[in-house]
């Protein structure tokens, strides 16, 4: 359950409070009189939530949020106030509370509130994950997994201005992850948040799609259409691979940053605009602007606060933690319950070099997920393009007492002449076929020509059936585990199991 912090000296108020919240089912309340308790409460107890009256005695409720903030900046503050201390509040706001309700509080808008705060600091975990560094003065703040307080200081200080931000990393380590939680930790939050992929634009569709068009202003503009910086209004405007922009398009963007006004294609007005920007890139910029690909004053303009995610390669010792978020989710969205990843295929994801970041991170674990049906992901259900780029082999299909009886090796086939088709069991001989009773009634454990028909093909078939039976017997009918470690192709495996009309869910047990 969440710990929620309850402080006001109205006794009515905070059972109101109290009781709105139990009957939501998910808190755990404490209750303070004044600001100095609650403090003091925050000091022996890690709160996820805190609501805190604006007018206390002893310490009233904004140095309260500043002490508690500072005893833990990953609590959500959201204070209570009366009409004449709304300004108090809004104050409040910038100096690191979620939000602020007026008084008398009504239970549906607080539980409302209280979800989005909770939205908003949950993607505030998820960058944690992607680890960002603030350049600050030539500092480096850096947060990791393991430095969440460091992350939520970045996130915090970022949100609190409405300067433009660069965000700066290779494909695939969370750089719109970061933009939403800019976003959903700002004064903008209750507005939009407009995403706009740069290299996804034709260059001759690129200012309508920014700025919108007047009807009639160029062949196929039969209506008008408003762009993305009129329908962001209010909030903020997420400019992806920024570094993709044509040279005509930064000028233009370069104008809206100074100026905050621009011109919609075929119109001869111009329009205000109030929107947040927030760009991002996985381009060298400096080289770019070197070649004149990249002007240097948009440049400067976007740069104000520029935040550098680093490469998964770089943060390695991250992996644990990064997996086990992602196995959380995978286990909510996937209905499962897996408990972790098994010790050797955990040693093969961290020799791997990760080129696609936290983004392929995730993929494969989702791969993971899809393929297991243990209760923790194992080496079998690990991509092949990664085994090979690790160099890992699968290892060979387990003589347990269980398939003994069926597991013969390449040699022991070549001994006996028998030849199996490639599509069958994925052997290959081309020895000449001679068979031996004596081979074939331990293999197959079938009737020879003493008690049945002396028929390759039926020996042949029964063998099959009986293997395929036994291996999914040992790998608890898990197709893909039975045919990477059986030497069996998935679809030869698949065209046999239909072809004897065997359910390989029947040995799941």
């Amino acid at each position: 359950m969440l710990r929620v912090l309850v402080a006001d000296d109205d006794h009515g108020l905070r059972l109101s409070v109290r009781s709105a919240l139990a009957l939501d089912g998910r808190f755990a309340t404490d209750e303070a009189i004044d600001g100095l308790t609650a403090v003091e409460q925050a000091k022996v107890t890690q709160y996820d939530i805190a609501i805190l009256d604006v007018d206390m005695p002893r310490l009233n409720g904004l140095e309260a949020l500043r002490q508690i903030k500072e005893l833990n900046p990953g609590t959500v503050v959201i204070m209570m106030t009366a009409f004449a201390t709304i300004n108090d509040a809004v104050s409040a706001v910038k100096d690191g509370a979620y939000n602020y309700l007026s008084k008398p509080v009504q239970g549906d808008h607080l539980i409302a509130l209280i979800d989005r705060a909770l939205a908003a600091m949950n993607l505030i975990s998820n960058v944690a994950a992607s680890a960002p560094m603030l350049m600050d003065d030539g500092r480096k703040m850096i947060g990791n997994n393991s430095h969440m307080q460091k992350v939520f200081n970045v996130i915090s200080r970022v949100s609190k201005v409405d300067t433009p931000v660069l965000i700066r990393g290779a494909s695939g380590t969370g750089k719109e992850l970061v933009a939403r939680a800019v976003h959903a930790n700002s004064a903008r939050k209750d507005e939009k948040f407009v995403a706009i992929n740069c290299s996804a634009i034709p260059e001759n569709l690129f200012e309508s799609e920014l700025f919108g068009h007047e009807k009639g202003s160029f062949t196929g503009a039969d209506q008008r259409k408003i762009g993305k910086f009129q329908f962001a209004e209010g909030g903020t405007l997420f400019l992806d691979e920024v570094g993709d922009l044509p040279l005509l398009m930064q000028v233009k963007l370069l104008r809206v940053l100074q100026e905050k006004m621009f011109t919609p294609v075929g119109a001869n007005r111009e329009i205000p605009t109030n929107v947040r920007i927030v760009a991002a890139t996985n381009r060298p910029l400096e080289e770019m602007i070197k070649l004149a690909t990249f002007r240097e004053d948009l440049f400067y303009r976007l740069n104000v606060i520029p935040i550098l995610l680093p490469s998964l390669m770089d943060r390695k010792d991250d992996l644990d933690k990064l997996m086990t978020m992602f196995i959380k989710k995978f286990n909510a969205a996937h209905s499962k319950r897996i408990g972790g990843v098994a010790a050797d295929a955990l040693a093969v994801l961290k020799r791997y070099e990760w080129p696609g970041n936290i983004r392929e991170l995730e993929n494969v674990i989702e791969h993971m997920f899809i393929m297991e049906n243990a209760k923790l992901l194992t080496l079998g259900s690990i991509p092949e393009s990664l085994l090979k780029a690790t160099g890992t082999f699968l290892p060979e299909f387990p003589q347990t007492e269980a398939t003994l009886s069926t597991t013969v090796s390449e040699s022991s086939f070549a001994a006996s002449g028998l030849d199996l088709e490639d599509d069958t069991l994925g052997f290959d001989s081309s020895d000449d076929l001679d068979i031996d009773d004596d081979f074939l009634e331990p293999i197959a454990g079938a009737p020879t020509g003493d008690g049945g028909p002396m028929d390759f093909n039926a020996q042949k078939e029964t063998f099959e059936k009986d293997f395929i039976i036994k291996a999914l017997k040992t790998f608890k009918g898990r197709i893909n585990q039975t045919a990477l470690h059986a030497n069996i192709p998935k679809k030869t495996l698949l065209r046999k199991i239909e072809k004897y009309g065997i359910v390989a869910k029947d040995y799941t047990l």
